[in-house]
């Protein structure tokens, strides 16, 4: 690279990083008083306790429910292998769901949701006016119990209102798995309560359960599946957002970075859906709070039809793909754009998983995955290195053309082709490997940070493979770096760049346009500039790119020694003879190269005829008018 593009590229980058350190942060936007009121989350279903109303005032809030309005909560815990769930007779709602398999990433407990983290609620439309049920008190006939696999378990909660009227929220539960089938009934209801949409609204404050509060701030979402499709809001978003949903929903989902809580409808979808996504950047407790609600059909919950399921558990691409009642539910895993998804889909995820059953270990299974991958592409590889071993032996012709044509690039570069196609080289033929490898670098980028399997799995000094490893600690943040220094990112930069090198030196010289900056220097830069987005990357990620950069380097090697160059230059002039004497067919590529140079050149000729021909006229003007 000349001298001028490396001070170019140098003052590039010091303004870049003088500009985040020098520039004044911008004054924080006030809220509108009435817009933050509007976007306050409710308050948690955990409030101190109520004081005691008199009948009259709970006569007024709870009209024929007031009866409901007093009570004393009591806790039912059904757990199996999976989860452990509480359920409360306050609201008879779900009060707190543990996962059993999962700690939070300080090795606690991991609570899903609790009282003062979750408020989920139904509220009916009665004749005296709106009814919240989460805060009346449900009577229940259900003990606490623990479910082995292949049973069940049912807890009911009934509100009743006498002569055989009630409100009934029945909560099934498996001997296994994240999945509670939930269902709603009312029940004689008619005369008191409208056919008007019964209102359901859950907010959820998302726990900090994975390092890197900022990373997790950014894959937060509520997806929902609507009008054949699945959609989200809050991606990498750090303001508040609000959108109103036309279409009527079958599902949402409120997705932390590796688990889920989701409402999902049986039958009837929820209509007149509102989703909001609020942020506080200064909480340290909760990412972001996620308020979904939506419109149940009244008249289907006194019809029996009130049948929906709730979802707590891992977002782990073979758990939730299993929920069958909801259209798409497996992607909640985000496994990329749909060009690269079905790569995941039917070849990593299954492949991941089958080499699970035999390796323990996630550093080795993650080698052995870049083995299988490298040997699949072997063929490839193989006829890579043979293209550029024919280019490299017509080097000395080329440098002969050069000499000829001086510093003419396009004329260079038209002899340079034709050199190609008289012996029968397709320079495209080398690029194969790198656009096959493509997909599969940029799968992985996408599938990596989504594996939950890597989660909290120990390699080396890395001690979880799902998010960076730090064992270096900065006392001060480098712009677009970060305050740390993650050895697996560094020792991937190392080796793109030995890489870098060792192809630069196998790969025939290309002709360089004046002016333009030389490719084999970009090759050392680009792993650099790559080292700043994946420092804070996955340690898993950084790992596999890095086995998959000396994989590569000996890959090569190896070939190298199948490949004789005296036989390629044999085959090249035995090639030219051929094809000199129309024995052998040119490739279509040679084809296609021989007509597009024709063209070029006729459009060439053309260019230079009218430039001649406007010259010509400029000058008779000339002389008509000196």
């Amino acid at each position: 690279m000349e001298r001028n593009q490396i001070i170019g590229l140098a003052l590039i980058m010091t303004m870049l990083i003088g500009y985040q350190l020098l520039a004044p942060s911008p004054e924080p936007t006030k809220p509108n008083p009435a817009e933050q009121a509007k976007n306050a989350p409710r308050p948690a279903a955990t409030a101190p306790a109520q004081k005691k109303l008199d009948s009259i005032t709970a006569q007024a809030v709870y009209g024929d429910f007031a009866s409901a309005a007093q009570g004393t909560a009591r806790d039912i815990v059904v757990e199996n292998d999976d989860v452990r769930v509480t359920f409360s007779t306050k609201g008879g709602n779900v009060k707190e769901v543990l996962l059993k398999k999962y700690k939070t990433y300080t090795l606690q407990p991991l609570y899903l949701i609790d009282e003062q983290s979750s408020a989920f609620s139904l509220e009916l439309p009665t004749n005296k006016g709106t009814v919240n049920l989460s805060e009346l008190y449900f009577t229940t006939d259900a003990q606490s119990q623990t479910i082995t696999a292949g049973k069940s378990a049912k807890v009911s909660f009934r509100l009743p209102m006498g002569n055989n009227q009630y409100v009934e929220q029945t909560y099934t539960v498996q001997g296994n798995g994240y999945l509670i089938d939930y269902d709603v009934q009312l029940v004689g209801l008619d005369g008191l309560v409208k056919n008007e949409p019964t209102r359901l609204v859950w907010q959820d404050k998302l726990k900090q359960l994975d390092n890197d509060m900022a990373e997790n701030r950014k894959v937060v979402t509520t997806n929902y599946y609507s009008d054949g499709s699945l959609s989200d809001i809050g991606r990498g978003q750090s303001e508040n957002v609000e959108e109103k949903i036309e279409q009527p929903v079958s599902w949402f989902s409120h997705k932390n970075k590796y688990f889920l809580t989701a409402f999902i409808t049986k039958g009837t979808a929820l209509s007149n859906v509102t989703l909001k996504s609020l942020v506080d950047v200064t909480d340290t407790t909760y990412i972001k709070t996620m308020q979904s609600e939506g419109s149940l059909a009244t008249a289907d919950l006194k019809a029996g039809k009130g049948n929906f399921q709730l979802f707590f558990g891992p977002n782990d691409y073979q758990v939730v793909k299993e929920v069958k009642a909801a259209p798409d539910f497996g992607d909640n895993v985000d496994l990329g754009y749909a060009i690269l998804k079905p790569l995941n889909k039917f070849f990593f995820v299954p492949m991941f998983n089958f080499l699970e059953k035999f390796f323990s270990n996630y550093g080795i299974l993650i080698i052995v995955l870049v083995l299988i991958v490298k040997l699949v592409m072997t063929p490839l590889v193989y006829k890579s290195y043979v293209s550029m071993a024919k280019m490299r032996m017509l080097a000395p012709e080329l440098a002969v053309i050069r000499e000829k044509v001086g510093d003419d690039a396009a004329k260079m570069q038209q002899e340079q082709m034709k050199l190609y196609q008289q012996v029968g080289v397709s320079p495209l033929s080398g690029c194969i490997p790198v656009l096959a490898t493509m997909p599969i670098l940029m799968s992985l980028f996408f599938l990596f940070p989504n594996l939950i399997e890597l989660r909290q799995e120990a390699f080396l000094w890395a001690s979880d493979l799902s998010t960076y490893d730090a064992p270096i600690k900065l006392p001060f943040s480098i712009p677009f770096y970060g305050a740390h220094v993650s050895i697996f990112t560094l020792a991937m930069t190392i080796s793109q760049l030995v890489y870098a090198w060792y192809n630069n030196q196998i790969t025939p010289t290309q002709v360089q346009q004046p002016g333009m900056p030389d490719m084999r220097m970009l090759t050392y830069f680009m792993p650099v500039m790559f080292m700043f987005i994946m420092n804070s990357f996955p340690a898993g990620l950084s790992f596999y790119y890095l086995v998959s950069n000396v994989v590569t380097i000996l890959q090569q090697q190896i070939i190298r020694r199948f490949v004789n160059d005296d036989k390629i230059r044999a085959i090249l002039e035995e090639n030219r003879k051929k094809i000199a004497s129309g024995v052998k067919k040119k490739s279509k590529f040679s084809d296609i190269l021989e007509r597009s140079m024709k063209a070029a050149e006729e459009a060439k000729k053309q260019a230079d005829d009218a430039k001649k021909q406007t010259e010509a006229k400029r000058q008779q003007l000339k002389k008509k008018n000196p």
